[in-house]
């Protein structure tokens, strides 16, 4: 297959044919900053030649960057990187040429081949070990050590990418309220004190890397990069499946305090006493074929023959941030992509779109420094589909334009209240949790107290769930789910729940438990009664999503590759429908026998939207044109609204005729217009709440406090409130609140405890 021909009329069109003296042959990946390119030397030698984009190299703060990792790659002797060629970060287009280094990256053999065997786990970990060794020596911090930055040469693991990586005497430092890395392997310090990350975040890293490795997983592992930045912080890391011999090191590894955790040398000591067996022997991967550079054949690759998707990786230190302190700047791209990637392929697709991919740069907006905001939910189906019963009260109406603010912040007699509320609304009311409230009912029209309970300050507080009549509520640090009058606040029964470790949802007037033999109990909402109990067919913990529509949706990992499907009648237990699709699929939204998905790619990071009707098994697939880190999902009629960590609002329209069955087409037949993106908005808010949609407007609360409006149909900001951090200035807090319409006002719950009610966004 030829090289990629420049075309279009976009920035990068017109592609350079030289970067100093080499002839750039072929394109390998392309990224927010720059496009890599397979060249060679005069003397025949394959080099990795990474271009920065032409609007990036106007930047002076860019080219010193550039220039940073420049320095981090030529600092390291090359034995376990990729080693720095030649490089001219003052020229017109800035460039680095590294030697190309064939061979898979860990994340693709693992997601090919599954979790290494033991011996292999050890000769990986000494090999990374010797590797962060080397880094350190000479007073570099990679900082973003994982899986996809771990290519499995021929001689053993190489680490690449150092574009955020920084020497110690750099002049360039971590900005104030900046955090970079990759949040399933960033170290607890990096969310606490990114300005002082040093060597041993990297051994966190390599902790991380190990268990992925072992199980296919991180030790810190959700859907959500806000759960699992909570986790890291503050959940001990889940080691099963990783090696007895090994687990100890690893856990050490994994130490929350940095001073707690080995040194690589160190590590390498405690690798030769692990077992007498230990062998050095080193693990040579499957090499691919990339003679369709070398010849111009139309060479397919392994995973264009259906050996699993590939992500293309070559040895170079592609990666480089963008203009720091430019709010939801681009994140910065991976290492360079290897050749194989074929025309049209998800894997080309993803080298040519990595602006949004690695989300190694997060920018947090107003005043909050280093915050990590630990967002629960992340989904929610609005617009005539019947509410989730979490959400049920988001409200389908829009924010009056003549209603008066108002502001609350709630409080129990002789219990002092702390941290944000968390609200929904029904029945004309607004209930609010808050921890040391077990609940309280608020006049959604000025914001009066009707009444209050109180609770336990110290165990949190989660979103009320109104569902068989009465308003539900989980309090006791979780331990304990309440149901109350929604008149009064009186307990009509409540239920010890420490058994089921919060796997707890509503649907359709009932209560599902599941516990941790895997069997599911479904109790009455009205009654706490026990309506039946009972294990789900191939289901293990079953983690139930629910959107309004009458059934309860589990999804796992289908054998040999894609998901499974299961849509249980919440009533009775019993199976309604099962299915498999193909790819890494997540349920966001249900109606009217049309389930939609949202489909990830190797790294975590929202690559498509999917649209699956039940009875005839059609289905459409929207592929996004930039991947979005920790997107968080709500569905108003046919169109996905998806809010990315790094700021990014993107809608997708789904309505139009679907394709045939899985694998069908991607956009439509006769009968409708193709499933399409339909604009993309860049936000100030790097971290935020689930998103909302009433009134034509989507609404979602920022981590510092404000709550944003935005046109669901053109993708324009229409208001934002002031910023609301209060005493959590700087620490971590927890789950967001989302925002709820009620009463003809948009309410919000923001950090410092506040409940505030507001009109037209024109006003804010």
């Amino acid at each position: 297959m030829p090289p990629r021909r420049n075309a279009g009329t976009e920035p990068e069109a017109e592609r350079p044919e030289y970067a100093g003296q080499y002839r750039l042959e072929a394109e390998l990946g392309s990224g927010g900053m720059g496009v890599v390119h397979l060249a060679r030397s005069t003397s025949g030698l394959r080099l990795a030649v990474k271009v920065v984009h032409a609007q990036y190299a106007q930047d002076p703060e860019f080219r010193g960057r550039f220039r940073q990792e420049i320095a981090a790659a030529r600092r390291v002797s090359g034995a376990f990187t990729a080693s720095v060629v030649d490089a001219d970060p003052e020229a017109e287009r800035p460039w680095m040429a590294t030697l190309y280094i064939p061979g898979p990256t860990l994340a693709e053999h693992v997601k090919r081949n599954g979790a290494l065997p033991p011996a292999r786990l050890r000769r990986l970990m000494a090999g990374l070990a010797e590797a962060l060794r080397d880094i350190h020596r000479v007073g570099v911090v990679h900082r973003d050590l994982k899986p996809s930055n771990v290519l499995l040469a021929e001689d053993g693991p190489k680490v690449i990418d150092f574009g955020i990586s920084r020497p110690s005497d750099s002049e360039l430092r971590t900005e104030t309220g900046k955090l970079i890395g990759t949040p399933p392997f960033m170290a607890p310090e990096q969310f606490r004190r990114p300005r002082e990350v040093g060597p041993a975040a990297d051994v966190f890293a390599l902790g991380s890397v190990l268990v992925h490795a072992a199980t296919g997983r991180g030790p810190f592992h959700s859907d959500s990069p806000y759960l699992v930045a909570y986790q890291v912080v503050h959940d001990e890391a889940d080691l099963t499946g990783v090696p007895e011999d090994l687990a100890e090191l690893v856990a050490r590894c994994l130490a929350k305090e940095p001073e707690d955790r080995p040194t690589p040398d160190e590590v390498m000591t405690a690798l030769r006493s692990v077992s007498a067996a230990y062998d050095t022997q080193a693990f040579i991967p499957a090499q691919r074929d990339v003679s369709f550079l070398e010849t111009g054949s139309a060479t397919v690759t392994a995973g264009e023959r259906g050996e699993g998707p590939v992500e293309d990786r070559a040895g170079s230190a592609a990666g480089a941030e963008g203009p720091a302190g430019t709010e939801g700047s681009a994140g910065a791209e991976g290492s360079a992509g290897a050749a194989g990637a074929m025309p049209g392929s998800r894997t080309e697709r993803r080298g040519r779109a990595r602006e949004w991919s690695r989300g190694r740069l997060w920018g947090v907006g107003g005043a909050v420094a280093a915050v990590l905001a630990l967002v629960g939910g992340g989904v929610a189906v609005l617009a005539g589909s019947g509410a989730d019963e979490r959400g049920a009260g988001h409200g389908t109406a829009s924010a009056g334009a003549s209603a008066r603010p108002w502001t609350v912040r709630l409080h129990a007699p002789g219990v002092t209240a702390r941290g944000m509320a968390h609200c929904v609304a029904g029945g004309g009311r607004l209930y609010c949790t808050r921890d040391g409230v077990l609940a309280a009912a608020v006049d959604p029209e000025d914001g009066h107290t009707l009444w209050v309970r109180a609770g336990k300050t110290g165990a949190g507080a989660g979103t009320p769930v109104l569902s068989g009549g009465l308003l539900h509520v989980v309090g006791g640090g979780g331990k304990r789910l309440t149901a109350l009058d929604p008149a009064t606040g009186r307990t009509r029964w409540s239920r010890d729940i420490t058994p089921y470790a919060g796997r707890l949802a509503h649907a359709g007037g009932v209560v599902l438990l599941t516990g941790a033999d895997s069997r599911v109990t479904a109790l009455d909402s009205a009654t706490g009664a026990v309506k039946w109990r009972r294990a789900l067919p191939g289901q293990t913990l079953p983690d139930f999503r629910v959107f309004g529509d009458g059934l309860a949706y589990v999804t796992r990992s289908a054998e040999g590759g894609g998901t499974s499907v299961t849509a249980v009648d919440p009533a009775t237990g019993g199976v309604r429908a099962r299915w498999r699709m193909d790819g890494a699929l997540t349920v966001v939204g249900a109606r009217g026998g049309t389930v939609w998905f949202t489909s990830t790619d190797t790294s975590s990071y929202t690559d498509g939207v999917v649209r699956y009707e039940r009875a005839s098994g059609a289905v459409r697939r929207v592929a996004l044109r930039y991947p979005l880190p920790g997107a968080q999902v709500v569905v108003h009629g046919e169109t996905v609204y998806l809010l990315a960590s790094g700021g990014a609002v993107v809608a997708v329209e789904t309505a139009g005729a679907t394709g045939g069955a899985d694998g069908g087409a991607t956009g439509g037949a006769a009968g409708g217009p193709a499933g399409r993106q339909k604009w993309r908005l860049e936000t100030s808010v790097s971290l935020a709440s689930a998103p909302v949609v009433s009134g034509g407007r989507l609404y979602f609360m920022a981590a510092d406090g404000r709550l944003v409006a935005v046109d669901a149909g053109r993708g324009v900001v229409l208001g934002q409130t002031g910023v609301r951090m209060g005493a959590s200035r700087g620490s971590l807090p927890g789950a967001l609140a989302v925002p709820v319409v009620a009463g003809g006002r948009v309410v919000g719950a923001a950090p410092d405890g506040v409940v505030f009610g507001v009109g037209d966004p024109a006003g804010w």
